[in-house]
C-alpha cells in the first residue's frame, strides 16, 4: 500500500469513530466555528495542537510555522491573528514552542541553509538579546532548552506589540496571551509566560487611539 493511502484509511476510521460517539458531529461543525483559543505553534509534525491539548475540532484556531514565530512583516500570521481576534473573538492566544525544536537548533548554528536563513534570523536575534544568560549555561542541551523558552517569551511580547492585540485590549479587555512550551520527552505542556490586557510594555511599542466621547459617531 502506498503511504498516503494510510492517511485516507485513517480518515475513514476517524469518521466512523466520531459518528459512533455523536451521530450529528459533522452536521454541528459544518457551518460555524466559535473557538475560544488561537494557537500559534511550530510546524513540527510531533506537535499536533489538538492532540497535545486534548482539544476537540472547533476549539482551536490554529496557525503554525517554523519555530512558532510572530513576525511583524508576516502577513500570513497577521491575517490569521486579525481574523481570530476581530471576527472569531477569541479570548486567548497561545504561542506554544517545544523542546528539541529543529528551527531553534539550526538558528544556533552557523550553517548556510539557504532561504530559511532569513526566517531563522529572528531566532538568532533572540539569542543576541539574551546572550549573556545563554552563554553562562555550559550544558549544551540546557542552553538549547532555554533558548526555546526565551523564544516563546519574545513571541508573546511580539503579539502584545501588534495593533491588532492592543485594539482588542482597549475595546474589549481581551485576549490573554500565553506562552507555553511542550516537552517532547514527557508529553507535558508548561506555561512560562503570559500577558493580560493592559500589560506593561515599552512605550515605543504602545499605540494610542483617539478617545471617542459619548454620543460621537
Amino acid at each position: 500500500m502506498e503511504a498516503y493511502k494510510k492517511l485516507l484509511l485513517g480518515n475513514r476510521a476517524w469518521v466512523r469513530e466520531r459518528l459512533a460517539a455523536q451521530a450529528d458531529f459533522f452536521q454541528k461543525n459544518a457551518y460555524d466555528q466559535r473557538p475560544e483559543f488561537m494557537w500559534i505553534g511550530c510546524s513540527d509534525s510531533r506537535v499536533p495542537a489538538e492532540d497535545v491539548t486534548g482539544a476537540e475540532p472547533g476549539e482551536l484556531f490554529v496557525h503554525r510555522n517554523i519555530a512558532n514565530l510572530v513576525i511583524h512583516t508576516d502577513f500570513n500570521m497577521l491575517s490569521v491573528l486579525q481574523y481570530a481576534i476581530e471576527v472569531l473573538k477569541v479570548k486567548h492566544v497561545i504561542v506554544c514552542g517545544h523542546y528539541n525544536c529543529g528551527g531553534v537548533s539550526n538558528a544556533m548554528r552557523r550553517q548556510d541553509l539557504g532561504l530559511i536563513n532569513k526566517w531563522l534570523r529572528h531566532i538568532k536575534d533572540v539569542y543576541r538579546l539574551h546572550h549573556r544568560e545563554l552563554e553562562t549555561i555550559d550544558d549544551a542541551q540546557k542552553r538549547f532548552d532555554r533558548l526555546v523558552e526565551l523564544n516563546v517569551v519574545e513571541q508573546v511580547q511580539n503579539l502584545a506589540e501588534t495593533s491588532i492585540v492592543q485594539k482588542a485590549w482597549q475595546a474589549e479587555n481581551r485576549p490573554v496571551i500565553h506562552g507555553w512550551v511542550y516537552d517532547l520527552r514527557t508529553g507535558y505542556v508548561n506555561e512560562i509566560a503570559s500577558m493580560r490586557p493592559g500589560a506593561k510594555m515599552d512605550d515605543i511599542y504602545r499605540f494610542e487611539w483617539p478617545v471617542v466621547e459619548a454620543g460621537e459617531g
